[in-house]
């Protein structure tokens, strides 16, 4: 993350993000819990829209407490970050 540009709470979250593992998947209130920032949710959202590097840091492994997407920033967003998921034997929500 050193070369990355962002705030310090962006790299935070960032660097949470790549200990995701492959085919896993973690909502952005449980990411924010793992930086301890419980109540941060939606800056932690926020920080994954603003994600520098989707090759580096796997932000569509981390989706809504319900189950549902999100958002993407990458190419055809929702439904790519579907294709990402699926392909990594995620199963998604109808």
């Amino acid at each position: 993350m050193k070369n990355i540009k962002g705030t310090d709470f962006q790299k935070m979250v960032w660097s949470e993000i790549t200990k995701i593992p492959i085919g896993k998947t973690i909502t952005y209130k449980e990411l924010a819990m793992k930086i301890g920032k419980p109540k941060a949710y939606r800056a932690v959202a926020n920080a994954c829209a603003k994600n520098p590097s989707l090759k580096i840091i796997p932000c569509h492994r981390v989706i809504r407490g319900d189950g549902k997407m999100g958002g993407y920033k990458g190419k055809n967003g929702i439904e790519r970050k579907k294709r990402l998921l699926i392909n990594e034997g995620v199963k998604i929500q109808k």
